[in-house]
This record gives structure tokens, sequence and C-alpha cells, in this order.
């Protein structure tokens, strides 16, 4: 019991961000369902683009061979649970940031097993120049690693100091 009321605000933290995931791919699907097109403009730098994307992040490492994709949604699955554990382990700041990278690694996750892809669909450009298409998990991991390395940085400076 001790152990759920010290995680409580964090496992709850992990869940929003994996529905607001699911929300966001949910209303993709369906906004895509129903024209013939997989491509939105949305801003002159913003595009919604629907992509399947079977790789690891941003694409990268993308096989059509299926048993090197079940050994990748392995691996992630793996880590994950890792990071669910150096999670319990963080306090203030850094358990944030895990629980960022966390929540956007289940909503990747729930997509690879039940889709066998993972959704991408937003598609960041600055003239002919195209960032990787991600989605709304893809953030969330991004702006957790972001966390982590700043307070790795400013609790080195306060060690030296």
């Amino acid at each position: 019991m001790k152990f759920l009321k010290r995680n409580i605000y964090s496992f709850s933290l992990i869940f929003f961000l994996f529905l607001v995931d699911r929300l966001s791919k949910y209303a993709t699907l369906r906004l895509f369902e129903n024209l013939d097109e997989t491509n939105i403009a949305i801003t002159s730098f913003l595009k919604f683009n629907l992509i399947w994307n079977d790789g690891i992040a941003f694409g990268l490492l993308s096989f059509d061979e299926g048993a090197f994709y079940n050994l990748l949604s392995l691996i992630i699955t793996l880590i994950t649970l890792i990071l669910i554990y150096l999670m319990i382990k963080a306090k203030n700041i850094e358990k944030f940031g895990f629980c960022l990278i966390i929540g956007g690694s289940f909503g990747n996750i729930f997509d690879r097993f039940y889709y066998s892809s993972v959704i991408d669909f937003i598609d960041f450009h600055v003239g002919n120049f195209h960032w990787f298409i991600f989605n709304v998990a893809d953030i969330f991991i991004t702006i957790g690693v972001l966390v982590l390395i700043m307070f790795e940085f400013f609790k080195k400076n306060e060690e030296k100091n």
C-alpha cells in the first residue's frame, strides 16, 4: 500500500499521458478515415500526414521482417520496464522526466501490439526541409529525455560547487 501511495501521482500522470496520446491518434485516424488523402496542411509549416511507422523513433530501423519487428518491440517493452523501475527510485523532477518517457512509450507500445505499427502524423517543416513525422507520444518522450538531461547537467554543476 505504501508503494502505491508514494507513486500514485506518477502512475496517474503516466496514464493521463497515455490517454492524451491515444486520443490524438484516435482523432487522427477518424479524421483520415473519411478523406481520400493522408496529408492535410494546418499551417505553412505544419501538416498532418498519416504514416504507419514500423521502425523505432522517427522511423529509424524500419524493416519488413516480422521477426525483427517483434524483437524490436520486445526490446522497447523491456527498456520501458527498466524505466519504470528507475522512475520508482527517482524523486521530484527526475521522476517527472521518467513519467513523460514512460507515458509516451506506453502509447507507442500500444500501437506496436494493436496495429503492428506506430501511428505518426505530425509533419513539421520549414520550406522543403521536413523533420521526421512524429506523434504526441514522441513529444512526451523527447521532453522527458530533455528533462533528464537538464537534471543531470544541473546535478553535476551542484556537485562541483
